[in-house]
């Protein structure tokens, strides 16, 4: 695994922020955009903007509409109604016309196995109309500043999963793009290089470049975006900044008890013991208490013991955007935690 120090965390920051030459004059405007895919609508007539600047989350499911609406976004799948405008640029009859001013990072690497790393992003560079000279000397550094410069002549076949998301994004933005598209950027990673992805973005999107980020991890949008939109089934239910989508929750008191011995639906007379509480399982062997008033942890647990059940772990959790994305879209968390699983993540 290659792993970035301080030091290298600290370059790229400064070779992103001289990527920043270009300025974009409108906003990215989405306009009932639609595609069917036979009898499944995978975009369902779908609005939104993307300001200048912005780190736009797009958050859902596996299967809810993420994917399709990248390649919409990049001219990969022909529209089946709507508008698109890319930097002020109607992209909608000519879906690649804007392509100069996008970078893109698919969800699957899309880089030759048979290159070498710096094969790929040289030839990514020359996809772009970068002059040999520029294209070379724009790779060598990015491989430097991403931590692969020892991995710089080694086929990308024999690159980690780590390894492959940071050369990924590096293709991405060889060409100084001003909007970054990154689909699913930390799936199926390890911790640490997830970490580092995340720095990175973060970096890019503090030196101005407008990203649109899709993920089905809650805690990943929360924690980077400054607005999300949840979309279900090709279709957008809400849209906000973090901020306002999380209001309704402050003050409010959760606590999470896990048992150890099953819990798959609430044990009988527990609400009517606790009128003041609202339980849910939202897990198999979870149990989340909400309240308006501090919760008693301790009476909770004895009622549960007191019923043969074993509790693991019983602690006190802060409200966050997966609280909101279940009131929203009405689905458990726990199906996002299973699709992470699928996946094989540990993050």
């Amino acid at each position: 695994m290659s792993v970035l120090t301080d030091q290298e965390s600290r370059q790229v920051y400064h070779v992103i922020q001289q990527d920043q030459s270009l300025s974009m004059s409108d906003a990215n405007v989405v306009e009932d955009l639609a595609k069917r895919f036979d009898t499944v609508d995978a975009v369902a007539g779908i609005s939104f903007s993307v300001r200048r600047g912005e780190l736009f989350g797009f958050l859902g499911p596996n299967g809810a509409g993420k994917s399709t609406t990248i390649n919409l976004l990049t001219g990969l799948a022909r529209l089946d109604a709507g508008t698109i405008r890319i930097g002020g640029i109607d992209c909608t009859e000519h879906p690649r016309s804007a392509q100069h001013l996008i970078g893109v990072v698919p969800d699957e690497s899309n880089l030759y196995p048979e290159l070498s790393g710096f094969e790929n992003l040289a030839f990514c560079g020359a996809l772009y109309g970068m002059a040999k000279q520029a294209r070379e000397v724009r790779a060598r550094a990015l491989l430097d500043t991403f931590g692969l410069g020892d991995a710089a002549m080694r086929k990308f076949a024999g690159y980690s999963k780590g390894m492959k998301r940071k050369l990924t994004i590096a293709a991405g933005i060889i060409h100084r793009p001003e909007i970054l598209l990154l689909d699913e950027p930390t799936t199926g990673i390890d911790v640490a290089s997830a970490r580092q992805l995340r720095q990175l973005i973060a970096d890019l999107h503090r030196t101005g470049t407008t990203i649109f980020l899709t993920t089905h991890y809650i805690e990943e949008a929360e924690r980077l975006c400054e607005r999300v939109a949840f979309i279900v089934s090709g279709r957008i239910v809400d849209i906000d900044s973090v901020k306002h989508l999380l209001q309704p929750l402050q003050g409010r008191h959760v606590v999470r008890v896990t048992s150890a011995n099953g819990m798959s639906v609430l044990p009988e007379g527990l609400a009517e013991h606790f009128p003041g509480l609202t339980f849910t399982c939202p897990e198999l062997d979870v149990l989340r208490v909400e309240s308006d008033e501090p919760i008693r942890v301790g009476a909770v647990v004895r009622f549960l013991e007191d019923r043969d059940i074993e509790v693991a772990e019983a602690r006190r959790i802060q409200p966050s955007l997966e609280d909101v994305f279940v009131r929203v879209t009405g689905i458990a968390s726990g199906t996002m935690q299973k699709e992470r699983e699928k996946a094989g993540d540990h993050q």
